[in-house]
């Protein structure tokens, strides 16, 4: 909390379902990335129904440099014909409807119900799995139980911060391939036996 107190999803949106398409598009990208199309895209389609209606082949075409843009395309465009055929055009706030929109996982749906919403979720991407396991907070590689002992270990109240927060500090300290442990805050506390010097 004091090292990250404004800790939240670097992608830029404007409401749960610029959110919800804009984490979508995240996958296998950079928030950097995403923020650069996002803007072109809900200028062209402001809404799930204009994108519910929209020509894939427009849709690829602007989201191209996120990668995976055929799959994308897909998902955004079926997830927003759910939100607005199923929901009204908007975004249920909460985990069992989320999860039924086409596209949609867990890990999304946390992100949309914590930042978007306010609500208690844990979402677990890579950085948070690798965080959790060095601190040895979890034993398992299943997202969903990383999820489960996650929540058993913080209170309801803190659930929405938890994951920005690991995330951030998965990006600046504790690395994939060379964290940083020389700087680490945790470094005494820490487990991880493969510590890296300077």
């Amino acid at each position: 909390m004091r090292r990250y107190p404004d800790a939240g999803t670097a992608l830029e949106y404007d409401d749960p379902w610029q959110l919800l398409v804009a984490t979508v598009l995240s996958a296998q990208t950079t928030d950097e990335n995403v923020n650069r199309v996002t803007p072109i895209l809900f200028a062209k389609w402001p809404s799930a129904a204009d994108l519910a209606a929209a020509d894939p082949e427009e849709v690829e075409a602007v989201v191209y440099s996120t990668g995976f843009y055929r799959q994308k395309t897909a998902a955004i465009v079926a997830l927003s014909v759910d939100v607005l055929e199923r929901f009204g055009g908007e975004v249920p706030d909460d985990l069992d409807r989320l999860v039924t929109l086409r596209g949609v996982g867990r890990k999304t749906a946390s992100v949309v119900l914590a930042e978007a919403w306010n609500r208690p979720a844990i979402a677990v991407d890579t950085h948070v799995k690798r965080v959790s396991r060095r601190l040895e907070l979890t034993s398992e590689t299943d997202p969903r139980r990383i999820e489960g002992d996650l929540r058993a270990l913080f209170p309801e109240a803190r659930w929405a911060g938890i994951s920005m927060r690991v995330i951030q500090f998965g990006r600046d300290t504790c690395m994939a391939r060379r964290p940083r442990c020389w700087d680490c805050i945790l470094e005494d506390l820490c487990p991880y036996p493969y510590k890296t010097v300077e």
